[in-house]
């Protein structure tokens, strides 16, 4: 069936969240503490973790609408849906809040995963994708900030390292 047509996502039938976990399993990679076996463990339940919180809230027709429902975010306290995956390979939030970014909004959308580090970082575009309608009707908020953008858009994912 087509991604339009899809009530919701399966674990892996998604590029947003496989790229959304590739962006988190490589910010904990560089710090060592995490095996390889271990960040594998991670990937996994947190994929599997994201496709059921966004199930029956994953709408390629309107890709704004649910975004803060599936934004994830840490700040003074531990993302529940990240610490919970976390937890299953032995992290705890305050392990977690070492080895990652002290601020992270990443906003994973039908068609865009995006992230800012920091309250007044700029946003990054890790995953794009010109849905398969006219894209004049899709303005998400991200997409209302960037219309002066200049470069064309491209598909791939950023890794960072902080």
């Amino acid at each position: 069936m087509s991604r339009a047509g899809r009530a919701g996502p399966g674990p892996d039938a998604l590029p947003e969240i496989g790229a959304a976990v590739g962006f988190l399993c490589g910010l904990l990679r560089p710090r060592g503490r995490v095996s390889e076996r271990g960040l594998r463990a991670f990937g996994g339940a947190l994929r599997a973790a994201l496709a059921e919180h966004y199930r029956h809230h994953w709408f390629p027709e309107k890709p704004s609408k649910g975004s803060g429902y599936r934004c994830l975010r840490i700040n003074h306290r531990m993302d529940p849906i990240i610490s919970r995956a976390a937890s299953q390979i032995g992290l705890s939030p305050p392990q977690l809040h070492q080895l990652l970014p002290r601020e992270l909004t990443l906003w994973v959308d039908p068609y865009e995963v995006s992230y800012r580090i920091g309250e007044d970082g700029s946003i990054c575009i890790l995953y794009e994708e010109t849905p398969l309608v006219a894209s004049y009707g899709l303005l998400t908020c991200k997409n209302q900030m960037m219309l002066g953008r200049n470069s064309p858009s491209k598909n791939y994912v950023m890794a960072v390292s902080s």
